[in-house]
């Protein structure tokens, strides 16, 4: 079977808001439900933008929902509630993803192969998270993996440290000692925020976030449009070396224990922080992709064509190297070798994910995270991927450059990756 030629059509997404699990009030978008808020994103996107370009809601022969945390009110009754939601008709079928930080990604990944495989012309993923409203509760992880006795205890797997994201962290960059330190973990996170800050100042990342109503953060009865995402702000390494160290060390016997820890490192706290990390967000993301021969049909130009994906198992105990081998997976289906490549978007659930992938890969800071990345921007779990790609396509149009890849870390232990090409360049 020959594969058809895919091409990913549009994007946009939400702002993304602060979330507090603790204090909703302080949530801008902390009245309005997960599944709610893509929702009306979606009728946004299709009645303000999509409409422009001739795409409608009956158009699309897909739909992919990704959400890392589906539970409760984020239970999406198989993709099915939130396009009811936004007014699709009801023979338009949907299913649910979760690859929990890869989603999003896994979902337009499955579109595109059904795009490549001629079952389908037209295709919308979607994610959303809502992570002060859905957090930490509505889950029943099966804890026999950790119980000494159980016939399903798996010690090799280190489900204690697999389950904490902030110790995958803390643990991948023990094991890469002595690569990297805490100060490159804080400038990485300091460059985010700032590019971030003059990616809006300068009106760039407002091109891809449709503006949604939501409330003044501690105000829940004033209400206000939400057009840039809520967290980042100038910063400097005075500030963030401030930071609280919110993971707690390892000690690896082959980097000398607790006092070699202690000497390289100064203290006996771990280096993970608020500024080297994502925060948590509220968000919704949306991308249409087609094959080449409809959006040619329509009159419709790329803004990326989609060349290759990939994605990968690793460790979960440090589950921050799987964009690794998904990013060589995709690479070699694409043909494509790494210093090809011209411009990436590595999500930084953590700048140690990040930094660690850009070692293996000798990648120079100026081609990563060029507008700022999620330690800035934010990282709504589920539907990350998609801006990632979407934010990869804009930068790649601007920069008139060819090649860009976009990949993720996994909770989990797993990585994913799609590697695109910008057709004008």
């Amino acid at each position: 079977m020959e594969l058809k030629e895919v091409w990913l059509i549009d994007y946009a997404r939400t702002a993304f808001s602060r979330s507090r699990p603790q204090q909703p009030e302080r949530d801008a978008f902390g009245e309005i439900r997960g599944d709610e808020l893509l929702a009306r994103l979606l009728n946004k996107f299709f009645d303000e933008k999509l409409t422009n370009k001739g795409i409608e809601r009956k158009d699309m022969e897909e739909v992919s929902v990704g959400v890392a945390a589906g539970v409760l009110e984020n239970w999406t009754y198989g993709g099915r509630l939130p396009i009811f939601l936004a007014g699709f008709p009801v023979n338009v079928p949907a299913f649910f993803i979760d690859r929990q930080c890869g989603s999003a990604g896994s979902g337009m990944h499955i579109g595109i192969m059904e795009l490549m495989t001629g079952n389908a012309n037209a295709v919308l993923a979607t994610g959303f998270e809502h992570m002060t409203r859905v957090r930490g509760r509505g889950t029943e992880p099966n804890l026999k993996l950790l119980e000494k006795g159980s016939e399903f205890y798996r010690p090799d797997l280190e489900m204690q440290t697999s389950f904490n994201m902030l110790q995958t962290a803390q643990k991948l960059y023990e094991e890469e000692v002595p690569t990297f330190t805490k100060e490159d973990l804080d400038k990485f996170g300091v460059r985010s925020h700032n590019l971030a800050v003059k990616s809006y100042e300068d009106g760039w990342l407002k091109g891809e976030i449709i503006p949604l109503e939501g409330h003044v953060p501690d105000d829940v009865n004033t209400s206000m449009i939400v057009d840039r995402d809520l967290n980042s702000r100038p910063s400097s390494m005075e500030n963030h070396a401030k930071l609280p160290r919110l993971s707690q060390p390892f000690y690896l016997e082959k980097n000398g224990g607790k006092e070699g820890y202690v000497k390289r490192e100064g203290t006996e706290q771990g280096v993970i922080t608020v500024g080297n990390s994502s925060p948590l967000n509220a968000g919704a993301t949306a991308a249409v992709s087609m094959t080449a021969e409809e959006a040619k049909k329509r009159g419709l130009e790329p803004m990326a064509r989609i060349l290759s994906i990939g994605w990968a198992g690793v460790h979960p105990s440090t589950m921050g190297r799987g964009p690794v081998p998904a990013t060589k997976k995709a690479l070699e289906y694409a043909g494509l070798t790494a210093d090809e490549i011209d411009y990436w978007e590595i999500n930084e659930a953590f700048c140690i994910v990040t930094l660690n992938c850009m070692d293996k890969f000798n990648l120079p800071w100026d081609i990563v995270n060029v507008m700022g990345g999620s330690t800035a921007i934010g990282h709504p779990l589920g539907c990350t991927m998609i801006r990632l790609t979407g934010t990869l396509a804009r930068i790649l149009k601007d920069k008139k450059a060819k090649y860009g890849v976009a990949n993720a870390c996994v909770g989990g232990g797993q990585g994913v990756a799609t590697v695109i090409e910008n057709l004008d360049a």
